[in-house]
């Protein structure tokens, strides 16, 4: 399994820039009315299935993390709070979560552009695999401030040098959201006040990248003379004319800021949830865009394996797969991390899409 998820990782990496589209995490930030803050996010490889999983992880629960010496050889951590986590591959790997207390975090791809510290023997009891790091953070951890400082006592590191890098977003109910990039092995975090994230260059680049499009803007444009001529917009929507429209970090990233930015409140957190879901549609990938004709790897629905959109303050995790495109959620209120038992369970049992037929009489 380490090997398949490495390889999957190698493949993602700079050394193979054909393939780069592949690896496409595109994260939203929306608020209802009521001032509850949704953090939603799709995760994409288009190569293979990624046997996605939800994990529950209880109080008191043990891990090591894997390190390129071997597995389950470096740092040991141990959850003081429960948390639900959507892991890929393997159940060690989270890729997105929410713990009992409201924090989230999640990975993104990042190839290219960070690079994490080397990997020395001499620090394996506080060398942590980069994939394993969000199940750390939501194990430990109340506050974005917490996260920030604890950081520097631990070796962020890859499992194999070839493998890309990745950042990670954090949220905690306060409203806060940061962004954390290794890059030169030094860790650099950034108050995310955009609530967008995708994947490479970097977020400081995304966000001056914006200053391109000052000219988007929500409506239709005003009809104009050009000379004699009457010049008039084709149909509505013709201020985003000229929005990028492609599937790249840098232009997904303005595509998710825009589409955020201008979709009307909604009045309270569950469908501010449904509305997420639905502006993320936006950036559900087709399998076929990513490769040269013909050369598709995996027969797959969709590129976009899930979408997950978290509710802080009321503790609940949504998703919905490239199966089945119905909505699920996990209520952690529901859950006594004291008892509970540590499980990891398929996102689908059934990997078909459900197809109900409508009975006329």
């Amino acid at each position: 399994m380490v090997k398949k998820l490495l390889t999957l990782l190698i493949v993602t990496s700079a050394v193979v820039p054909q393939y780069h589209s592949i690896e496409a995490c595109t994260g939203i930030t929306l608020t209802a009315k009521d001032n509850t803050r949704i953090l939603a996010r799709t995760i994409e490889w288009g190569g293979s299935e990624l046997n996605s999983q939800y994990v529950i992880v209880p109080r008191g629960y043990k891990q090591n993390s894997y390190t390129p010496a071997g597995t389950s050889s470096g740092m040991e951590f141990t959850a003081r709070y429960g948390y639900v986590g959507l892991a890929v591959e393997q159940k060690e790997f989270v890729a997105e979560g929410l713990n009992e207390v409201g924090l989230s975090a999640g990975l993104f791809y990042f190839p290219g552009y960070g690079k994490y510290e080397d990997y020395s023997s001499a620090h394996t009891t506080s060398s942590i695999a980069d994939l394993q790091l969000v199940s750390w953070m939501l194990g430990n951890f109340r506050t974005v401030d917490e996260v920030k400082n604890a950081i520097k006592d631990i070796h962020v590191i890859g499992i194999d040098p070839r493998a890309s890098t990745v950042h990670w977003r954090i949220a905690d109910i306060s409203g806060r959201q940061l962004v954390l990039e290794i890059v030169d092995g030094q860790p650099y975090f950034y108050e995310n006040e955009l609530g967008v994230l995708t994947n490479s260059p970097g977020f400081e680049w995304q966000i001056t990248n914006l200053n391109n499009y000052v000219n988007l803007f929500p409506g239709s444009a005003e009809p104009k003379l050009l000379g004699n001529i009457q010049l008039m917009a084709f149909g509505s929507g013709s201020g985003f004319l000229g929005i990028p429209g492609d599937v790249t970090p840098p232009s997904r990233f303005v595509r998710a800021a825009f589409y955020q930015s201008t979709a009307p409140q909604q009045a309270t957190a569950k469908e501010t949830v449904l509305q997420s879901f639905q502006i993320l549609n936006n950036f559900d990938i087709p399998v076929g865009i990513e490769f040269p004709l013909g050369q598709v790897p995996a027969n797959i629905p969709s590129a976009t394996q899930w979408t997950a959109s978290t509710d802080m303050a009321n503790r609940i995790i949504y998703y919905r797969t490239m199966y089945n495109s119905a909505i699920r959620s996990i209520d952690l209120k529901d859950i006594d991390f004291n008892s509970v038992k540590y499980r990891a369970v398929p996102l689908d049992e059934i990997k078909q899409q459900p197809v109900i037929s409508v009975k006329i009489n």
